[in-house]
């Protein structure tokens, strides 16, 4: 089901992002740019009967509701956070913290020293 759902969203978003693109602009679409510029340009029949516009509308709610489904899908699997299921790391032997001199006041733990590492890469003799 979830796939299904998934897969529907996918193919609404792509038409959305196609049908916005075929769009004409015209500076804000409301009748900002080119010309009168009044708010009665806005509602005449070519504004209300432009079929990329009511298009773009009814995906813009079929993506909006396929995104809240599928929400509420992912909250109801109850896996819980990704972050919970993540397990902490390991503990490595050559970095454990030495222990503090005395009278030394500072909070962060202190690093044994290492030992000289090898060369990662060769040197030509």
């Amino acid at each position: 089901m979830e796939t299904v759902i998934l897969v529907i969203h996918l193919i609404i978003a792509v038409s959305l992002i196609g049908v916005v693109m075929l769009q004409r602009s015209e500076g804000g679409a409301l009748g900002i740019g080119g010309g009168g510029g009044s708010a009665g340009n806005l509602f005449t029949a070519r504004g209300v009967g432009n079929a990329l516009t009511r298009t773009t509308a009814w995906l813009a709610v079929a993506f909006f509701c396929t995104s809240i489904v599928l929400t509420v899908i992912a909250t109801h699997r109850g896996s819980g956070s990704v972050i919970d299921s993540v397990a902490p790391p390991a503990a490595t032997t050559g970095t454990q913290p030495a222990k503090p001199a005395a009278g030394d006041t500072s909070v962060l733990p202190k690093l044994a020293p290492a030992a000289p590492a090898q060369p990662q890469v060769p040197v030509n003799p």
